[in-house]
């Protein structure tokens, strides 16, 4: 809009600068939206993993094989849901893949097959992957106008929507089939994204108080190659959000069969076991921005890693359904603020280009370990296969303790 131009040089404390804040206030809002609903959209669809599951008669392994059909879809949009930021814009962006995901979220309760479910879960992969390419994106753009470090209250926002689909899921899964369940997402995903998609589209993506000329040459926004450092952080960032991500992944697509079928838990109690895992997310992100500034990015990142390795021992090896509940709120409150910097990091390092390439390599965790947490429990069981969360947890603590160096570079 053409009040962001005025206020890229409006006087502090002037009229400008109310107008600017009132900006990005609105632009604010709306992304949160976003964010939410994509932890909403996905949460409707994990809880419901088990019915699918039945439906379509899959092992533990074949379901493994059809989540690749997510991971696959995404990984391959991913980097080319930077390109098209860089093109077009994160806003647009954002709202088109809103819709995708809305739409395909509908998908896998028409399915009978394991290889029907694999194909149609490559199109919500897709869409999966875009959205929070993009959305990441416009948020780092956002935090960079703000001058805060508000990453965390985005994927706040997610953990809060993920808590209320995997809660709204856990409360309906006795009454409502999938093929009925998960339609009804896909009508509430179309109707909040035509609420919040306007103010995104209406708005252009703001920028630091810099010139144009100046914001051109910013990493990530010029036509020059990063600098060898510069692309080393990057890769280092997304392997710490890839290892804190598996664990995402891991505890949204088995953990509800694991308190299901290993610990015998009720059905209502075994969604609720996400729910509780998102929730200690949220509160954990929602503090986030207050950590951050007390603690600094570097020992969040290694308390964060080091929290959670130790809840999910709790939560893979508890012999009762209420410790295990208890691990994985442990492991939520470990994990909570870490992939938001390691993304919000690589931003700053590297722009729309950095943001892509964690959020590949931190999402294709999320998606990648839910697959191999089936084939270990396969092998070995499901609690031996979720230990594997605490120790790339723990991976997550070393890895970010050894990035604590590492600062936006110049091109070569």
């Amino acid at each position: 809009m053409p009040h962001l131009n005025k206020l890229r040089t409006a006087v502090p404390g002037g009229p400008g600068a109310n107008i600017a804040t009132a900006s990005l206030s609105r632009l604010r809002t709306a992304l949160t939206v976003f964010f939410a609903l994509d932890g909403f959209l996905f949460a409707g669809w994990v809880v419901r993993i088990p019915a699918i599951k039945e439906q379509t008669g899959a092992s533990a392994s074949d379901l493994g094989l059809a989540l690749l059909g997510v991971s696959g879809g995404a990984v391959v949009t991913m980097m080319l849901t930077g390109r098209l930021c860089r093109r077009f814009g994160s806003h647009p962006v954002t709202v088109a893949c809103g819709v995708l995901l809305s739409l395909s979220i509908a998908l896998p309760a028409r399915t009978h097959s394991t290889l029907a479910l694999g194909l149609v879960l490559l199109v919500f992969g897709a869409a999966y992957g875009g959205i929070n390419v993009a959305m990441n994106s416009a948020a780092v753009e956002l935090v960079a106008a703000l001058r805060r470090p508000v990453m965390p209250s985005f994927h706040a926002a997610f953990s809060l929507g993920a808590m209320a689909g995997a809660g709204l899921g856990g409360l309906v899964a006795a009454h409502l089939s999938a093929s009925t369940h998960l339609p009804a997402l896909t009508v509430i995903g179309l109707v909040v994204t035509a609420l919040a998609g306007p103010a995104l589209l209406r708005h252009r993506a703001p920028a630091p108080e810099r010139s144009r000329e100046r914001s051109a040459k910013a990493p990530g926004n010029a036509p020059g190659p990063l600098s060898r450092t510069a692309r080393n952080a990057v890769v280092l960032f997304g392997v710490i959000a890839l290892c804190t991500a598996y664990g995402e992944g891991a505890l949204a697509e088995w953990g509800t069969l694991h308190l299901q079928e290993d610990l015998h838990a009720h059905p209502g109690v075994a969604a609720a076991g996400y729910s509780l895992f998102a929730l200690a997310m949220a509160v954990g992100r929602l503090s986030g921005t207050a950590l951050l500034e007390r603690l600094g990015q570097t020992r969040t990142l290694v308390t964060g890693g080091a929290l959670a390795a130790a809840g999910m021992l709790l939560g893979a090896l508890a012999p009762a359904p209420w410790m295990a509940l208890l691990g994985f709120a442990v492991t939520g409150l470990g994990l909570a603020n870490i992939f938001p910097v390691a993304v919000a990091r690589a931003g700053a390092i590297a722009g729309p280009s950095g943001v892509a390439a964690a959020s590949t390599l931190g999402y294709g965790g999320m998606l990648v370990g839910p697959p191999v947490i089936g084939f270990l429990a396969d092998w070995y069981s499901l609690p031996v296969a979720l230990t594997t969360v605490a120790a790339l947890a723990g991976a997550a603590a070393l890895l970010g303790y050894s990035a604590r160096g590492a600062s936006p570079a110049r091109r070569t």
